[in-house]
């Protein structure tokens, strides 16, 4: 892969999604000299387990810069959950963050982070976060063709934009094992699960101890659940105002890829002063 001549753009994915999911906005940042890294299936290697807060999936992210951009440092784009991942690693190795670009990733603070620890410590999480649905989802079909028609129909996907469903279907479903059994979910829905149930609640505390050195800019959807149930308020005070809407739920990236690319490019430019 060429070294780009604008840069390098390192993308986390969101919890659920493979990176493949987002080759359209992999390609649009490749066509205008961009290099880009992702790794694949972000909490799925057993040496970087699921855990409370993730931090050994932080360091999964940081050993994925270390390997495929030695030497360098890099801008941090992610969606969600790869949005977090890339703050924490701005936080804890301040070396390989050029910048960084929340996707829909609204930090939690105040009143709502104690409430998300509380209901950890309660058991309570699974109740209240995604994971009710994540852990009894569908996650095997027939066959492809039938795993495509089953997505295409949800209205969550309906808006997705054809290319992106594509996309998610090729990398997102995998023959199951027993072959026999058709096709399944690559991204293992109990892992999907853990994740929900251990969002990092001590963002706040983190960011006021080892602010992170390099920009951070925030693009959200502005019919996004997670970002009306996040707040903004320690989304504003780490941007310290970088923050763009965009026209979409919390998938807009799926929805309008092309756009999310160029929004992406647009932040990092107005950040760092970085070529666009």
């Amino acid at each position: 892969m060429s070294r780009g001549t604008a840069g390098c753009i390192v993308f986390a994915h969101a919890n659920g999604f493979p990176a493949g999911t987002y080759r359209v906005l992999f390609n649009a940042w490749k066509r205008r000299g961009w290099r880009v890294l992702a790794p694949e299936k972000l909490a799925h290697d057993p040496q970087y387990p699921v855990s409370d807060s993730w931090p050994h999936l932080r360091d999964q992210l940081i050993h994925f810069i270390e390997a495929e951009a030695p030497g360098e440092s890099v801008h941090l784009v992610g969606h969600s959950l790869g949005g977090y991942l890339g703050l924490l690693v701005a936080c804890h190795r301040p070396d390989l963050a050029k910048s960084v670009v929340l996707i829909d990733s609204p930090v939690l603070g105040g009143w709502r982070a104690h409430s998300v620890h509380m209901a950890k410590l309660t058991g309570l999480m699974p109740r209240v976060s995604p994971a009710r649905n994540s852990r009894t989802r569908r996650d095997h079909w027939p066959s492809v063709a039938a795993a495509h028609r089953h997505f295409a129909a949800k209205s969550i996907f309906v808006r997705w934009d054809p290319r992106v469903l594509r996309d998610y279907i090729k990398c997102g479903i995998v023959r199951c094992t027993p072959p026999d059994k058709g096709v399944c979910l690559a991204f293992d829905r109990a892992i999907e699960t853990r994740l929900y149930n251990t969002l990092p609640h001590d963002m706040g505390r983190l960011l006021r101890a080892h602010p992170p050195a390099c920009p951070v800019s925030y693009l959200g959807g502005t019919q996004s659940n997670e970002g009306r149930q996040a707040g903004l308020a320690a989304t504003r005070a780490v941007t310290q105002g970088r923050i763009q809407w965009f026209e979409g739920s919390h998938l807009f990236p799926m929805e309008r890829p092309e756009d999310t690319a160029a929004a992406v490019l647009q932040a990092i430019g107005a950040a760092h002063g970085a070529p666009q």
